[in-house]
């Protein structure tokens, strides 16, 4: 444990000691060498002998500091997640970093984590940090086992685990369709030019050589060029991808959801499913012409939006996407299940049966409509009433001794005591897959003329310019003529790509607002009404002109802000109406 310390601290002084060293031999006093790792070591090695945690009954303490001490306190009842971490390092050595989070943004310096922890005690000690999460959910399935760890001591609940998704190989083929590779490569080929590498490149003699040389010695010297961009960035797309979600694997045991992935530096994440509000499929023009998408949760508190898959096939977002969003039930139950996943527990997902294919207008109709109200609930409150898919969802008995293949179908006195089965599920819409409504003429002629008026302005240009005697290259008629069909064909994508829908509450859901967006970097927002706080219907000059307004839903969880863009004036009243009855008042 005592090497942790210093070897990061070290690392992160690297530019110090170069400074020294050279500042020690050109000085011939080795002596400058030596002091600034000494005080760097050392107070590394004072910040692990004044570092105490205690984990009492009530209260998770730290201690930190020589000079100035510090001490972090943090009430059990708070805590909503507890994430593990482990660099290569901490992994060679047998110990993780855990990091005790509150669901409320903290400053670097008021973050809870405990370094060096052994990382056998590590696994036990996050269980009995979440107890009171999956306390509840365990007592109602009669499922509750708290054996004391001898090597540990500390109490855990064992709690029947999901796979909801798991990382595979191919998956690595859909890295380079994002920018992350450009992202990492940039900045280090502009710190590069920055001192000085562009100079020399265009000063040696290849590169004059090219310069010299025919129209075609240019043209493959460009093709070169781009090629040799492409297969570093893929690469570089690749090698982060790897390195950040290997075997990654994510799992529900009913109210937290976690997250384990890395190939260097392992990392578990657990969220609170009490704090989901939602789920968002990003689908990048690139990753959309591959059939491939990204998939992140909603959530409210410290980090909004968590990914929970990075980018792979559309069909994996959807299998973690429709067990994400489905009642608490279904969750608990499993939506299919082979005889040895059902025997065991575990959600077996990569049959294609695991899912089963969900038809948008075979809703029942039977189905209660008990609209979910927004303000019924407080974000804030770590403890305060569940959400509308759980409240709605808890007073539903499941039958998990049969499987979700097998649940019960006999009529009860009421539909809210009738068990959730599997037709209930195909009979419904998923967020996920539910289709959407488009948004009108209206709407597709703004897109369209968002996308050709700056092509129309340089031709209006070039007209007044030939009208004025400016003599001036026929090929400038490129300059807007070339662009035209990337235009109508973009204009045509946005229109595509926008939409909207509002699926009902019913007896085992609340009512869910999906919304998408977007053609180069398009999403989809599936957003549950009682995570919804407030509104705001808003429109420009040219909005009012075509009759059309955005409607912005405010919420705590997420990006804050959900737009429903460009939607017919008339409507959106309807819609706030229909997503939050009753919360629109008098007009």
């Amino acid at each position: 444990m005592l090497l942790v310390h210093p070897i990061t601290e070290v690392v992160k002084f690297i530019p110090v000691l170069i400074g020294s060293v050279i500042l020690g031999t050109s000085s011939g006093n080795h002596v400058w060498s030596i002091i600034p790792i000494t005080l760097i070591v050392g107070f590394a090695l004072t910040r692990w002998f004044t570092t105490t945690y205690r984990v009492g009954p009530t209260h998770v303490e730290l201690r930190t500091g020589l000079v100035q001490r510090k001490k972090l306190s943090v009430p059990r009842s708070r805590i909503r997640s507890v994430d593990i971490e482990a660099d290569l390092l901490h992994r060679v050595l047998g110990l993780a970093v855990l990091a005790i989070g509150t669901g409320q943004q903290a400053d670097s310096g008021e973050k809870f984590k405990l370094d060096a922890l052994n990382a056998r005690v590590v696994p036990q000690l996050r269980t009995a940090l979440l107890a009171h999460t999956a306390g509840s959910a365990a007592q109602d399935e009669e499922r509750t086992e708290l054996p004391e760890k001898a090597d540990s001591g500390f109490a855990t609940a064992r709690t029947p685990v999901r796979e909801i998704g798991h990382w595979k190989p191919g998956w690595v083929r859909y890295a380079p369709l994002s920018l992350t590779g450009f992202a990492i490569i940039a900045p280090i080929v502009g710190v590069a030019f920055q001192y000085g590498l562009g100079e020399i490149v265009f000063r040696s003699d290849a590169v004059q050589n090219v310069e010299n040389g025919s129209a075609l010695v240019l043209a493959i010297a460009g093709a070169a060029l781009l090629l040799t961009v492409v297969i570093v960035v893929s690469a570089s797309s690749c090698a982060h991808y790897l390195a950040t979600y290997f075997g990654l694997r994510v799992t529900d045991n009913g109210k937290t959801m976690q997250l384990r992935h890395g190939l260097f530096t392992t990392r578990q994440i657990t969220l609170d499913l009490a704090r989901l509000r939602g789920a968002t499929v990003k689908e990048p023009l690139l990753l959309r012409l591959a059939a491939a998408a990204q998939l992140e949760a909603i959530m409210t508190g410290e980090n909004p939006r968590q990914k929970i898959l990075p980018q792979a096939p559309r069909g994996a977002i959807e299998r973690t996407l429709s067990h994400l969003l489905a009642p608490k039930a279904l969750r608990d139950n499993g939506i299919s299940t082979t005889s040895k996943g059902a025997a065991s527990g575990t959600r077996q997902l990569d049959s294609p049966a695991s899912c089963p294919a969900t038809d948008a207008g075979a809703r029942s109709d039977a189905a209660p409509n008990v609209p979910a109200t927004a303000g019924t609930r407080s974000d804030n409150a770590p403890n305060g009433p569940t959400t509308g898919r759980e409240a709605q969802s808890d007073a539903v008995p499941s039958n998990p001794a049969t499987g979700a293949e097998a649940l019960s179908e006999a009529a009860l006195s009421t539909p809210a005591q009738r068990p959730v089965t599997i037709r209930d599920a195909q009979s419904s819409s998923a967020p996920g897959s539910a289709p959407l409504t488009s948004h009108g003429p209206a709407a597709r002629r703004r897109r369209y003329t968002r996308a050709l008026l700056p092509l129309v302005v340089v031709a209006v240009v070039l007209i007044g310019s030939s009208l004025a005697g400016i003599d001036y290259s026929p090929w400038w008629w490129l300059v807007p003529g070339l662009p035209i069909p990337i235009a109508i064909a973009l204009a045509e994508d946005r229109y595509r790509g926008l939409g909207h829908t509002v699926l009902p509450a019913t007896a085992t859901t609340p009512t869910w607002l999906i919304t998408r967006s977007g053609s180069l970097d398009r999403e989809r927002d599936c957003l549950e009404a009682p995570g919804v706080i407030g509104w705001t219907v808003r429109q420009t000059f040219f909005q009012r002109r075509a009759g059309l307004a955005t409607v912005v839903a405010a919420t705590a969880a997420g990006k804050k802000r959900y737009s429903v863009v460009d939607i017919p004036f008339d409507a959106a009243w309807e819609l706030i109406e229909a997503v939050t009855p009753g919360q629109l008042g008098a007009r």
